[in-house]
């Protein structure tokens, strides 16, 4: 796991080494335990390691194989490597070190563009062909690890996060309207290729691109997910047993492929809990769990600690548990944000960056129950979608949105006005062919668009800040062909995630599979009152806010009055969501435009 850095020149100059030095500044909290730099002609490399797979030297980056003249940065964990090495010794390759990184040079020697069709893991990474003189890049089927690019006339940059982008002079930092849209009514979601700033792009998941030193583009989308039936039907007990043993290789996969410790992160949901129980199926002790709680609202708990804690008497996990008081949270809340690659206003976001800030002083990789609810079922609005009349975009739209596209014209300052880009996307990715029914069509949505830019985005940003490795078994790409397979009632049925009820039926409290859903809460950034409120008050009337201009005075000023009163479809405060995005703005993109200017 690690942050990745290049640039390729187009004009015949060379790539600058002082900017280089200061996008892997930009990165290092994702790798601290190596810096390296690499250079061939038009061509730079830069990386930053975090050490779990091969920690010797020999597996350092940039990797260079000077026989077929390839040289890589990667970032993640290819779950596989083992059995592809062994496939690439019987081919005649011939290796240098023990990692997951060398057998990607290999198997794109081997099998060129198309090895990442057998790549099995969590992915981004680019490959600079000498010979050719062409830069390759790749990122995973599910987008769990992030690449962003930019491109001017003369260069192409790629990197980790986009700060780190933003260390050059030229990157366009003016929004992007289809984004801003996005960012405002998708509850933050903006999908690849597109983020809120107009001179910086991000790789889509699935997909591969490939330009060569006269700039010319090249992609190409490896993986496609279908949301279909079998050919040959399957009983209740059959479709949960097949789950079940996919799910114990996803685990265990996720557990043997680290030459460190690995923990997981306990919330007491069920997604979490099962985590733990499979891994204590395949025979793991002594294990590691980590938990986070906050301080309660009138309206809602701040912990789960009451479930968690039955987990980890039933397992007897070495666990760890934090309750961290809002004062922290509050001050803490700036740090979080300058290491959102994009701005994020799930409230979960500063949980787990202040979470992942105490579990790595412990260990260095954890699994994660991200992706269960979006593959499985389990969040309230499917059920309501399902039962919803009207066109497949209304459906969702009414459950989902987190502004109508009246509101979105009623909170931006008339120069963003636009059309309803939110739907249109929405409508286009609902119609894609390959799903079966409503909920097949959501469901593969979720898991391959929404997911992807919301908690996934958030989890890798806020663990990579401190040099923790997040591993994410509910988004095993075999597990998630699998599960899109299923019948509707083994998903929602039962009040959502109905097979998971049944695997972990047994294996777990059953207050702990009974309990209402829960969602890693953080009270004091849906019901803003007192310092929070300041906080956000300070923000929107700010000098900065008011000379961007981007949102309308009159909307903020309803929002400040009753912030309570404000509140999305999912239940999230609209003044954070405003606060938030122009804290990002503040802090990330303000900085870089005065220092390049």
């Amino acid at each position: 796991m690690c942050g990745i850095s290049g640039e390729l020149r187009f004009d015949g100059g060379q790539p600058d080494l002082a900017l280089m030095g200061r996008m892997l500044q930009r990165l290092a909290r994702r790798g601290p335990d190596h810096e390296g730099i690499w250079a061939d002609g038009p061509l730079l490399f830069g990386h930053r390691r975090l050490s779990v797979i091969d920690l010797s030297d020999r597996s350092n980056q940039p990797m260079v194989d000077a026989k077929p003249g390839l040289a890589l940065v990667f970032n993640g964990a290819i779950y596989n490597y083992r059995e592809l090495r062994s496939e690439l010794l019987a081919k005649g390759h011939r290796f240098f070190s023990d990692g997951d990184t060398e057998v990607i040079l290999k198997a794109y020697a081997e099998w060129g563009e198309q090895c990442v069709e057998h790549l099995l893991g969590m992915f981004a990474f680019a490959i600079w062909n000498q010979r050719k003189q062409t830069l390759f890049l790749a990122r995973d089927r599910l987008g769990i690890k992030p690449l962003y690019y930019s491109r001017t006339p003369q260069s192409f940059r790629f990197a980790s996060n986009s700060q780190a982008l933003l260390a050059a002079a030229d990157v366009d930092t003016t929004l992007d309207p289809v984004a801003l849209h996005h960012q405002l009514t998708l509850h933050a979601v903006i999908p690849a290729p597109r983020t809120i700033l107009q001179g910086i792009r991000k790789l889509a998941p699935a997909t591969t691109l490939t330009i060569d030193a006269q700039g010319n583009e090249r992609s190409r989308v490896y993986w496609r997910l279908q949301a279909q039936r079998p050919a040959e039907p399957r009983t209740e007990a059959e479709w949960i047993e097949a789950v079940h043993a996919a799910l114990r290789r996803a685990v265990r996969r996720r557990l043997d492929v680290a030459d460190v410790p690995v923990g997981v992160l306990l919330s007491g949901g069920l997604d979490s809990s099962l985590l733990v129980a499979l891994l204590a199926e395949t025979g793991v002790r002594d294990l590691r769990t980590f938990s986070v709680g906050f301080e309660d609202q009138p309206e809602e708990k701040g912990s789960e600690f009451e479930y968690s804690d039955q987990v980890v008497a039933r397992y007897q996990t070495r666990h760890h548990q934090y309750l961290i008081p809002n004062g922290d949270v509050l001050k803490r809340l700036p740090e979080a944000v300058t290491c959102m690659a994009e701005p994020m206003v799930g409230q979960d976001a500063v949980a787990f960056f202040l979470l992942a800030e105490r579990v790595s002083q412990t260990v260095k990789v954890v699994q994660s129950g991200q992706g269960a609810d979006e593959v499985f079922g389990g969040y309230f609005w499917y059920p309501r979608m399902t039962a919803e009349t009207g066109s497949a975009v209304e459906r969702f739209r009414r459950h989902y949105f987190d502004r109508d596209h009246a509101e979105f014209l009623d909170t931006v300052a008339p120069a963003w006005h636009g059309p309803d880009y939110t739907a249109a996307l929405i409508a286009a990715r609902l119609a894609e062919p390959g799903a079966e029914d409503y909920l097949d069509q959501v469901l593969r949505l979720d898991a391959t668009t929404l997911i992807v830019d919301d908690p996934v985005k958030r989890v890798d940003n806020m663990t990579m800040a401190w040099g923790l490795e997040a591993r994410v078994p509910f988004l095993d790409h075999e597990l998630v062909e699998l599960a899109m397979q299923l019948p509707p009632e083994l998903k929602i049925g039962g009040g959502g995630k109905a097979v998971l009820k049944k695997i972990a039926r047994g294996l777990l409290p059953d207050a702990v599979i009974d309990r209402p859903k829960g969602y890693f809460p953080v009270p004091a950034l849906k019901f803003v009152r007192g310092e929070f409120l300041d906080f956000m008050r300070e923000i929107v009337n700010s000098r900065a806010c008011q000379e961007r201009g981007l949102f309308q005075r009159a909307y903020l000023d309803r929002l400040l009055a009753e912030p309570e009163a404000h509140l999305t479809r999912l239940l999230g405060s609209k003044l954070w969501h405003a606060a938030l995005l122009e804290l990002w703005l503040q802090l990330n993109v303000d900085p870089a435009t005065r220092v390049n200017a």
